[in-house]
């Protein structure tokens, strides 16, 4: 027996329009690919992501394409030849040799064709051609064959439900239209009498964490006398074991290198190898990084609140899930570059971030996003491809979305990033809105299948029954969001929180009367970088159409009523004016960053421990874009974040503090009555959040300014020796604002900092290089952490009375921000108390750790930056200076 041979079908592809003559055909741009690539590389179609192009291009997707290539087949011959298509998008027909060997209506299903027969004797030549059909129009003829399904969604058309592909192509409130085909992953040919068909094992970490019993599943297609499985750490080997073929073996690890989120611990992956042995011969096998970790989501009842927990435990440690939702990194998803994809998730771990949900409108992700996630120590929330829809489930699309849940679900268990599945985005939402027939006490499947919301029997059937058997030790849940009464219950498992900008539109102060056990999406629109918007304004810096409410920046935006909303919020909050550019983009980027470190502050000072983990985890909508636009995206297009990524970071540290400003009105007791009468009290209260997995003891320092004279109006210690138990947020005081004559009104123009400060009984602690807490401070650049009344600093933040608008801020004659002589940070002063100050580089080389802080006079805010150089030049902005 010959060992399987693997050749990929990559080289001649040509591509062409199929009602064009054969002498049509052009080189394609790239393999994989799709028909925009290679249109836009013969400069058949102008960019689509430039000016309002997008419309001249709608063309495209109403289109028949065929794809063509010519091989040779191997001089090797073999029992059994194989053309594996990884994925093909989506009505495709492949004929091989002037035969038909393959139709397929699934952009996400993996097919395997038995060629033996069709394949050209070795060393003759093969034709091989891909028909792919327009699936927008595909959608509608299958619309129409079935009329008596409810149709209907939230973005995009109705055509979209029909067809399994990604849905995002159809245009979404954050993305264009781009209705692509084509080879979009490899394909290659096996020849082979022998094979491995997977490899995956099934994990079981002790409770006590000193031991793991991992069973390793390798089934053989074809005859296998051996099968050898290794496993090894590094360069080093750990077990080994020969078994008879096509069986399974147990492997028990004593002791075993655990695998970690970001912050909590070390990311090791351990090899493990499968060979099939016959005759002494290795023919086949297939390698697989694994992680060794024991992962739960707990939803259990809790202590003086309704309803139960959301939250996810690693390795027995409670997590507050902080993190992001992702959607594909780009329209035309061939080009997304493994390298690419490990920039966007090293983003989001540099964050501060410890989750990522895969959204259920895009893809089941390339394999490079969730290895950089297993690396990079980034816990993944998959959704399966279904999002804000009522689908059908004919016979045959219901099996066709079995095997796809089967295939994905296989391709992705090793991955021990993965902790969730869910069953679609917004779906039970959307039943709900047209008041679709679901009755959560009727649990006879069948009959699901008779009601207008069928799709049900896939979420809680279909989907389930394949996670059961596929990877049995990860949770399955049937939606996002989902729990409770409605999937809008805060007490009960996940919600999406849009009654800020969407919804009842509340301002984004009342997060915390928006809370929910876990929330999965909640989000602020902001404009991208004006270095984002030239890119795609026909003329860049001198194009008639940049400023804010041009026709051509309306249209790189895709969400109703954004005009509305974004005025809304900014005219709520601030002083703002349209022009110039630059400063209003400021202003939409100050405004999202103090929406979402809101929530995340306010959300996060649930987390109060064991039994009261009232809130568990906020992901923000979203991290990323798939194309240049104005969208709820922390990071843009070109990953160049916004203001927000670096809230959210400072939010997510392993220590922080947090304030929150209260009127409290007390009426008359001698007159309730009287509008003349009775007292207001401004508080603030104080809380720290510890999420370091040791106990911390620190001291309170709260200061006040002025805000129009920059005068320092308190300054003192007002808790000493404050415990800060591991893994939850502690209040700490609630006081008044420091004024220096009550009844003045002075409340209203008094900046309040509050800073935890390292007490003396800490100090030990935090200095001893084997301590968790002082490595996570390490991680945050603060080995050289400035200092406040003697004592080291560990948080701070500033509060400051709202809405800012009201304020008459005072612009500084001494702001700062100089770059240090080593040119890896840049320091920032000043006289008066300044709000979101932003520092700016024409360089994109220039990347910066931190951004927009809150500077107040008497100290100096330190700023991490790479890439600065000699010449480096810095510019700042902040608010009120314009």
């Amino acid at each position: 027996m010959e060992p399987r041979i693997v050749i990929p079908i990559d080289k001649q592809w040509e591509f062409k329009q199929a009602d064009k003559g054969d002498d049509a055909y052009l080189p394609v741009a790239q393999f994989p690919t799709n028909v925009h690539l290679d249109l836009l590389s013969h400069n058949l179609i102008p960019d689509p992501y430039m000016g309002k192009n997008e419309l001249d291009v709608q063309w495209v997707g109403e289109k028949v394409w065929v794809y063509h290539t010519r091989f040779t087949s191997p001089d090797v011959t073999g029992p059994k030849a194989v053309i594996a298509f990884d994925g093909l998008d989506t009505f495709a027909t492949v004929v091989l040799n002037g035969k038909t060997i393959l139709e397929s209506e699934n952009m996400f299903l993996p097919e395997r064709v038995d060629v033996t027969d069709v394949l050209a004797k070795p060393g003759g030549d093969n034709e091989l051609v891909i028909t792919f059909d327009s699936a927008y129009l595909r959608g509608w003829k299958l619309v129409e064959e079935h009329p008596d399904h409810k149709w209907g969604c939230w973005n995009g058309d109705s055509s979209r439900l029909a067809v399994r592909k990604t849905q995002y192509h159809w245009g979404w409130d954050w993305g264009p239209t781009l209705l692509s085909c084509g080879p979009w992953r490899p394909i290659h040919l096996e020849i082979y009498e022998s094979r491995l068909s997977d490899l995956w094992c099934d994990i079981d970490v002790d409770k006590s964490l000193k031991g793991a019993t991992v069973v390793v599943h390798a089934p053989v297609e074809g005859k296998a006398s051996k099968l050898r499985l290794d496993i090894s750490l590094g360069e080093s080997p750990v077990a080994s074991q020969e078994i008879d073929g096509d069986s399974s073996a147990t492997f028990r690890i004593s002791d075993p290198e655990l695998w970690y989120p970001v912050r909590y611990g070390k990311q090791p992956l351990y090899t493990v190898k499968a060979t099939v042995v016959h005759d002494g011969k290795d023919v086949d096998s297939i390698t697989k990084k694994i992680g060794l970790r024991r992962a739960e989501l707990v939803q259990r009842p809790l202590k003086e609140q309704p309803g139960t927990s959301f939250f996810f435990e690693v390795n027995n440690i409670p997590l507050f899930c902080g993190g992001s939702d992702w959607i594909p990194a780009d329209n035309f998803i061939p080009r997304i570059s493994k390298e690419r994809y490990y920039d966007w998730v090293k983003l989001v771990a540099e964050g501060n971030q410890f989750m990522i949900r895969v959204w259920g409108g895009g893809i089941y992700e390339e394999q490079a996003f969730y290895d950089a996630c297993d690396e990079l120590g980034i816990l993944v929330w998959q959704d399966f491809m279904f999002g804000c829809g009522n689908y059908p489930a004919w016979p045959e699309l219901l099996a066709s979305i079995k095997r796809e849940a089967e295939e994905n679900v296989k391709l992705l268990r090793h991955h021990p990033s993965i902790v969730i599945w869910a069953g679609n985005n917004e779906d039970y939402q959307y039943a709900e809105s047209v008041s679709l027939e679901w009755d959560q006490k009727n649990t006879d499947a069948e009959s699901w299948l008779k009601t207008d919301f069928p799709a049900r029997y896939i979420y809680e059937k279909i989907l389930p029954d394949a996670c059961r058997a596929h990877c049995p030790s990860v949770h399955y849940h049937p939606g996002s969001p989902w729990g409770g009464v409605d999937t809008r219950d805060p007490t009960v498992g996940d919600i999406h929180q849009w009654n800020v900008w969407h919804g009842s539109q509340e301002k984004y102060q009342n997060f915390d009367k928006l809370i929910g056990r876990f929330v999965s999406e909640f989000g602020m629109e902001a404009f991208p970088s004006t270095k984002t918007i030239d890119a795609f304004l026909p003329l860049g810096r001198e194009d008639p159409d940049r400023y804010a409410q041009s026709s051509t920046v309306d249209f790189h935006n895709k969400a109703d009523g954004h005009e509305r909303r974004i005025a809304l919020y900014l005219v709520e909050n601030m002083r703002y004016a349209p022009d110039p550019l630059e400063q209003f983009v400021y202003c939409t980027q100050l405004m999202q960053a103090e929406c979402l470190a809101s929530a995340y502050r306010l959300w996060k000072r649930q987390w109060k421990g064991p039994g009261r983990e009232y809130c568990a985890g906020a992901l923000v909508w979203q991290i990323n874009d798939c194309w240049p636009v104005t969208s709820w995206s922390i990071c843009d297009y070109y990953l160049r974040p916004k203001h927000a990524y670096f809230t959210v970071k400072r939010e997510m540290a392993p220590l922080s503090v947090g304030i929150a400003r209260r009127e409290h009105h007390h009426p008359d007791p001698e007159n309730k009555y009287s509008r003349a009468s009775g007292a207001t009290r401004t508080q603030v209260e104080v809380w720290g959040s510890n999420l370091t997995l040791e106990d911390l003891e620190v001291d309170c320092l709260v200061r006040a300014w002025d805000v129009e004279t920059g005068e320092e109006t308190y300054a003192q210690i007002v808790r000493a020796g404050v415990a800060l138990p591991r893994n939850q947020s502690t209040e700490v005081i609630a006081m008044d604002v420091p004024v220096r004559e009550k009844g003045k009104g002075e409340e209203g123009r008094t900046v309040v900092a509050a800073y935890l400060l390292a007490s003396s009984s800490s100090s030990s602690s935090l200095s001893s290089s084997s301590s968790s807490l002082s490595s996570s401070f390490s991680s945050l650049g603060l080995e050289d952490a400035p200092t406040q009344m003697g004592k080291r600093q560990l948080a701070r933040y500033v509060n400051w009375p709202e809405p800012l608008k009201y304020l008459h801020l005072a612009r500084p004659k001494e702001l700062r921000a100089e770059l240090s002589r080593d040119r890896k940070s840049v320091a920032l002063s000043a006289e008066v108390p300044v709000k979101g100050v932003a520092v700016e580089s024409e360089d994109d080389e220039v990347r910066f750790g931190d951004n927009l802080v809150d500077v107040v006079p008497g100290e100096t805010v330190w700023i991490p930056v790479r890439g600065a150089a000699e010449g480096t030049v810095l510019a700042t902005r902040y608010l009120g200076m314009i």
